[in-house]
């Protein structure tokens, strides 16, 4: 994990109008400068900036942050990952906390392979662009298949020598290890000699979302004889197979900005619709998707369009996947390329406007294609028309958040007359499918079953506690004002410390917030809405927002509009804790009068009531202090 210390490094020189307006322009008002909203099509700007407390906010979609949330949300960062994009744009070295051997081994390694590849990748292009070999064999071969040179800068496209160790000779002389080479798959061993894996190849880095290179693909030149047309990265500490779409780097923008994703299967494909302007592309390298690759495409859209050879095999390879992709909520359509083509080919022989009208035209829905692929091989067969049905209800049942319930019906009754079968029928069936699944799942995990149901207990419950506002106005007046003095000998967070000893939060995460406050105090590292908001805890960091953001600010002019009133320039700070204090006080004697009360009305023992009765008059002593304080009478 990255130290504390760098955290606060990254966060002391993080300027949220820089990075922001990076990615947003950005125009002053007032303390605060207003943008068109980067998350939602908005005419009117209402994307507001807050220098001053470092938050963003915009009060149309109701979207809300810091400069790492926003990182994360725009760019689809991790936490780790907007950090090290910050650090590196201020020029500040990471440091890590005490991780175990096994970790800092794994760490080292992932490290040593970045670099590895990045070096690998700068050799491998310059072999391509700029000697006489990778010209005659590679560059010529990828021109006379329409490529030109920018789209080849783009993806960084390389070539690595027919000579045995060109590629190795040049990274041992770069001091990278044999057994980094070696996992990085670049290389290979044999009679103890390092020799070139993808030589004679035309290479296609492959970057994780950050735009770091974290493997590569080889491809053969021509037709493939007795070798692979293509050769991949082994699995190591940077790339897992299941966890990468080629061309999400590059697409990410377009995609969001579409909210569609198309997805293909092979390198070329990407990189000839992107030449042709359609960028909103991924590959999934030809293999089976994967649960995470279909989450990689949700962060940005839940629009998925499946382009795939019209053959057998493009329709097999079409139909795997289906399953996870409604799981994951994703609308799903197919295209499937005519005349024996791939979208490659397809692309460069129609061009951009007559594929996409394609596209636009041949998108079919998944379901109902599917449907049409089994009654198509079932025939007259009942009995596989029977599977078809079967099957058909397994994906249906697949379709099972709550916000899909009206689509999923939907489904049910287009399928049930594509059939000829009783809707009913195939809803009970559907039903079978979802019990049966939620009973499996119950009994391999019936823990994390229970403690889903108490959350939705808790949050329910949450929903009727009316002190919400006072407890939120706690943390804001801890947040803004508690490293300042009180009085000669305390702070006002120690003085909110000592008056809340006998009071909790009823709102589990605004108490969590409050004790993480006090952690950090104890441990002087100065909490404040600025150092809490770049906390690991995205729900601590989304509540920081709420509670230091409003959509409104003080007019710096009101002073002249008030004649003797002086609004600007007073420090209130303390009356605002004072008053804060004592209406979240009031709110809580109010509860502990209604509990008591009601304890006094079910007491059977004089004993005891005579106790709740002192009890109630404590409260009421209380209360009344405070009141006087406020200048009120609480009315029964």
């Amino acid at each position: 994990m990255i130290s504390p210390q760098t955290i606060e490094q990254i966060t002391n020189r993080i300027d949220i109008i820089d990075v922001v307006g990076e990615f947003v322009k950005l125009k002053k008002r007032g303390a605060n400068y207003l943008g068109l909203c980067p998350f939602h099509n908005e005419k009117t700007p209402s994307f507001t900036v807050s220098p001053s407390k470092e938050i963003y906010k915009c009060f149309g979609c109701g979207k809300s942050g810091n400069t790492i949330t926003f990182l994360m949300e725009h760019e689809k960062y991790s936490y780790a990952e907007a950090l090290k994009w910050l650090a590196q744009r201020y020029n500040i070295e990471i440091q890590e906390t005490e991780v175990s051997d096994e970790t800092r081994i794994v760490q080292q390694a992932a490290e040593s392979l970045h670099a590895l590849n990045n070096f690998a990748q700068k050799f491998l292009t310059e072999q391509l662009l700029k000697t006489e070999e990778g010209q005659s064999n590679a560059l010529t071969y990828l021109e006379e298949r329409d490529y030109v040179i920018n789209t080849i800068e783009k993806f960084q496209l390389g070539y690595n020598p027919q000579i045995k160790n060109a590629f190795a000779t040049a990274a041992v002389k770069q001091q990278f290890s044999k057994e980094i080479l070696l996992k990085s798959g670049l290389v290979i061993e044999r009679s103890d000699e390092l020799i070139d894996n993808y030589r004679g190849r035309i290479i296609f880095p492959i970057h994780n979302n950050t735009g770091k290179i974290i493997g590569f693909g080889a491809r053969v030149i021509g037709k493939a004889d007795k070798a692979p047309k293509y050769i991949n990265t082994p699995e190591n500490e940077v790339y897992v197979k299941s966890k990468i779409l080629y061309g999400a780097y590059f697409a990410r923008h377009a995609i969001d900005k579409s909210n569609e994703c198309l997805l293909v299967e092979g390198y070329t494909d990407v990189i000839s619709l992107h030449q042709a302007g359609i960028e909103n592309v991924v590959a999934s390298g030809g293999t089976s998707l994967t649960a995470d690759q279909l989450r990689i495409i949700k962060k940005y859209t839940n629009n998925l369009t499946i382009i795939y050879d019209g053959d057998a095999a493009g329709i097999k390879a079409a139909m795997r996947g289906l399953d996870m992709a409604l799981e994951e909520g994703l609308n799903v359509k197919l295209v499937l390329i005519p005349d024996n083509e791939d979208p490659d080919s397809y692309v460069k022989k129609v061009g951009t406007t007559a594929f996409k009208k394609f596209i636009e035209e041949h998108k079919k829905d998944f379901i109902l294609f599917q449907l049409d692929v089994l009654l198509k091989e079932a025939g007259n067969d009942i009995s596989k028309k029977n599977d078809a049905v079967n099957q058909i209800a397994e994906s249906l049942s697949r379709i099972n958040k709550a916000e899909d319930f009206t689509r999923r019906q939907s489904y049910i009754h287009e399928c049930a007359a594509v059939l000829k079968i009783d809707e009913n029928g195939l809803i009970n069936l559907v039903n079978k499918y979802i019990n049966e699944r939620l009973n499996k799942q119950e009994k391999t995990n019936i823990d994390k079953v229970e403690s889903r149901i108490e959350a939705e207990e808790i949050k329910e419950n949450l929903l009727l506690q009316p002190d919400d506002l006072q407890e939120k106005n706690i943390l804001r007046v801890l947040l803004e004002y508690g490293l300042n003095k009180w009085n000669d000998e305390q702070t006002v967070a120690e003085y909110i410390f000592d008056e809340l000893d006998q009071f909790k939060f009823d709102n589990p995460e605004m108490e969590n917030l409050y004790e993480v406050y006090k952690q950090y105090y104890a441990q002087g590292l100065n909490p404040s809405a600025k150092t809490l908001l770049y906390h690991e805890d995205a729900k601590i960091r989304s509540l920081v927002v709420n509670v230091a953001m409003f959509p409104f600010e003080l007019s710096q002019r009101w002073d002249e509009k008030l004649e003797n009133i002086q609004v600007n320039n007073v420090d209130t700070s303390l009356q605002d804790v004072i008053m804060s204090l004592n209406y979240f006080k009031l709110h809580k004697i109010k509860k502990m009068f209604e509990q008591n009360q009601h304890d006094i009305e079910q007491s059977k023992n004089w004993n005891q009531t005579l106790q709740l009765i002192e009890v109630h008059k404590h409260l009421k002593n209380i209360e009344r202090e405070i009141t006087q304080q406020l200048g009120t009478v609480i009315l029964k």
